[in-house]
Order: structure tokens, then sequence, then C-alpha cells
């Protein structure tokens, strides 16, 4: 398996969420091609240790984005059909992907201002 998934619980992420975000990670970095089968809803569970509805929550609402596709009795696999944003979906992704990054920080003890700090840091290239 190209994608090695592993949970944190530390982070105060949901871990549907952290399944979700490495799918996507996979994706981007070309680890997941399109058209390649992903683990069972059951495998992914058991290597996780986790309750099988919540991979199942997380594949579901990546094949309701358009990122994978299921065939009965052959699998979930990534699709292979580019996936457009509208600008209302966009500003969405970019509200959770916000959320998220301040629970983490929050988990870490790192504070907004911190964080802002970075960004700005990053975005200059200091």
């Amino acid at each position: 398996m190209p994608v090695h998934f592993q949970l944190d619980a530390a982070t105060g992420v949901p871990f549907y969420r952290q399944v979700i975000d490495q799918v996507l990670a996979g994706i981007a970095t070309g680890a997941l091609a399109a058209g390649e089968r992903l683990p069972t809803v059951r495998a992914l569970a058991v290597e996780l240790a986790i309750n099988l509805n919540t991979v199942a929550r997380a594949y579901k609402e990546l094949e309701i984005r358009g990122v994978l596709t299921t065939q009965q009795g052959t699998g979930t696999f990534v699709s292979t059909s580019e996936v457009r944003l509208d600008e209302v979906e966009r500003r969405r992704r970019i509200a959770q992907l916000v959320g998220d990054l301040l629970a983490r920080a929050a988990a870490q003890g790192v504070t907004l201002d911190e964080l802002r700090e970075a960004l700005a840091e990053r975005e200059t290239g200091f």
C-alpha cells in the first residue's frame, strides 16, 4: 500500500477527517494515483483500530466530493475524473482547513498569534 495511514488522537482532529486528509495528501503527492484501489473499509478500520463507520464516513465524504468511486464487489478507487470546485465549495474547504489547523495548533499549545506570525514569515520568506 503506497499510503501508510496513521491516526493521532492528540491533534483533536476527528479520525474520519484524518483519513480524508491522508487520502487527499496521497493524491496530491502522487502516492495515490487515479484508478488506484484503496484498502477496504474493514481492512483500514482494522489497521487503524477504529470503528468501521469512521472509515465508511471518510470514504463516503470523499465519494460525494468526487475524489473516490466505489464499485460494488470490486472496491473503492481514486477517481479518474478531475474534480472541479465551485466557489462555495472552495470556501467551505478553506474554512475546514482553517478549522483543522486551529484545532491541531490548540492541541499543541500554539496560539493564534503564533500561527499568524508563522504564516507571515512563510509568505515573506523569512
